[in-house]
């Protein structure tokens, strides 16, 4: 075998091991979202007050219908504050949101442009507290959120937790085979990833919208999170300084997904950069400070900031894979790792089962979400398959853009109302 040959049979084989032993991994800590969780005791009884937030650019055809969400809440409306960032906007997005019942607080400050720079701003404003707030939550401008979100965030509140995440549901999962794959995405999400890490204690992913954070420990820690991807920046900060991100099933928030093939790329590779960006700055941290203090969590989050090379391996094993399957005759040394103990058939049966197991999960996943089986479900889930490959390229110019760091406006059109998902349930 040729040198080239046999560098190329290790990297293949290192590649493998590498994707595999992350995505075993996240197969046995998902497994724990199915768990029963164990509800923390509550530290106090109080009726918690909440600044709720969007920061909002050119969104004058959702925010009303998402402010009124807001005020449509079962909680004491003493107890909240709907707070509306007009940032850079060169619509009617401010008088649509003042007219719903927010308050609008308008930003102009094109040079620091971005969700991540609006809300320090405005966070800025509030660390005086006059207004006696103990949570900011986030949310974006084309979100509905369900009645229950307050009452079922003051129960994590009561339970000592500085910083929850909600359920990120679709108010639009089959506008289109993007939409559809971008939900059961997040469905899947829920379960086996934030569901899996709050039933174990390790720290879960704030998600952009939908989450709440205390407010004195948003004034201790600073916010500070201003790239493309602030909410996994600001996640790995809390993580860094000994804080948790727990998960509100209960709490549930309904997004937009893109409905077009190109929005979803631009958005997504804008995701790809953030998260190699912070990724590069947060992963040796991390690493650092959960060995040292034997802190699983931290490594978790971790793991977590490497899946952009996991996917990139994956797209490269894939491709050899295929390469020597259409043209066997060509020797270029890329051993796949099922064909590497030929004779052995436990290890053939283990691959096996690794292989149905990848196939299965994510249907059963969205089955036990969702509770329902259709043929447009099960049409959308192949379809979704093409929509996870995607994210191979993706992955790779995001890896080789990080440094890009201009923010794209993602453009909302679906005004959904409260009344239309109740009726989609």
């Amino acid at each position: 075998m040729p040198d080239g040959s046999i560098l190329l049979t290790v990297i293949s084989i290192l590649l493998q091991l590498f994707s595999l032993s992350i995505g075993i991994y996240y197969l046995a800590v998902g497994l724990a979202g199915f768990l029963p969780e164990r509800e923390r005791a509550c530290i106090t009884d109080k009726t918690h007050k909440f600044a709720l937030i969007i920061s909002a650019h050119n969104e004058e055809k959702v925010i009303a219908n998402m402010v009124s969400s807001l005020n449509a809440l079962d909680y004491p409306r003493n107890k909240y504050d709907i707070l509306v960032i007009a940032d850079n906007c060169t619509d009617n997005t401010a008088a649509e949101a003042q007219k719903a019942g927010a308050t609008v607080l308008e930003r102009n400050n094109p040079s620091l442009r971005g969700k991540g720079y609006a809300l320090e701003w405005l966070f800025e404003k509030l660390y005086d507290n006059e207004q006696g707030y103990d949570y900011i939550s986030v949310f974006d401008a084309d979100n509905l959120v369900d009645k229950r979100f307050l009452i079922e965030m003051n129960k994590k509140a009561n339970q000592g937790y500085k910083a929850v995440q909600g359920f990120l549901d679709s108010k639009n999962p089959y506008d289109s085979w993007i939409s559809a794959a971008y939900s059961y995405c997040f469905w899947t999400v829920n379960r086996i990833f934030q569901q899996a890490r709050h039933n174990l204690d390790m720290c879960c992913e704030l998600s952009g919208t939908g989450f709440i954070l205390a407010l004195d420990t948003l004034k201790q820690l600073g916010w500070g999170a201003t790239c493309l991807t602030e909410d996994m920046e600001f996640t790995m900060k809390l993580s860094l300084n000994g804080e948790k991100v727990a998960f509100a099933y209960g709490a549930k928030v309904y997004d937009e997904k893109p409905i077009t093939l190109k929005q979803s790329w631009r958005q997504r590779v804008r995701w790809m950069r953030g998260h190699c960006d912070v990724a590069s700055r947060y992963f040796f941290p991390l690493i650092k400070k959960g060995v040292r203090e034997k802190h699983l969590s931290c490594i978790d989050c971790a793991v977590y900031l490497v899946q952009p090379i996991r996917i990139i391996a994956t797209g490269i094993i894939t491709f050899f894979a295929y390469t020597q399957t259409f043209f066997p005759d060509g020797d270029l040394g890329f051993i796949q790792l099922a064909y590497l103990f030929p004779e052995s058939a436990v290890w053939t049966t283990v691959w096996n089962i690794i292989a149905v197991t990848q196939l299965l999960y994510t249907p059963f996943v969205i089955w036990y979400e969702r509770r329902e089986i259709s043929l447009k479900m099960i049409f959308y889930y192949f379809t979704c398959l093409i929509y996870n490959f995607t994210w191979i390229p993706i992955a790779i110019q995001g890896l080789i853009e990080k440094n890009k760091t201009e923010w794209a406006h993602t453009e909302h059109t679906r005004a959904v109302t409260m009344e239309d998902i109740e009726k989609l349930m």
